[in-house]
């Protein structure tokens, strides 16, 4: 298997550019104080995400996989993204091996 130097470029650009927006906004949040409505929107952010990355698999797969998208909203909506994930998982192989 070999990796084609455009391949790497593109690969390098993009870490390179999610590294230099995580450091931007660490250095503003360094300089401002938030009000309680900026944290609440910012706060906001992660389970939108899950939800914008769950919902085309909720849409074009089975029943299993779309219930087990429904239980990962849900659970974003409450825990943190990593415990929703892990309940999106462990709910579609549960469903799965019931044979949904």
């Amino acid at each position: 298997m070999s990796l084609d130097p455009a391949t790497l470029a593109a690969i390098l650009a993009m870490a390179g550019a999610t590294a230099m927006t995580r450091l931007a906004g660490l250095v503003v949040l360094k300089f401002t104080t938030l009000t309680p409505r900026t944290r609440r929107m910012l706060d906001a952010i992660p389970p939108a995400v899950m939800v914008a990355v769950v919902t085309p698999t909720a849409l074009a797969t089975g029943p299993a996989e779309s219930l087990a998208c429904a239980v990962t909203a849900l659970a974003a909506l409450r825990l943190p993204m990593l415990a929703a994930a892990t309940a999106g998982v462990a709910s579609v192989a549960l469903m799965r091996f019931a044979g949904f």
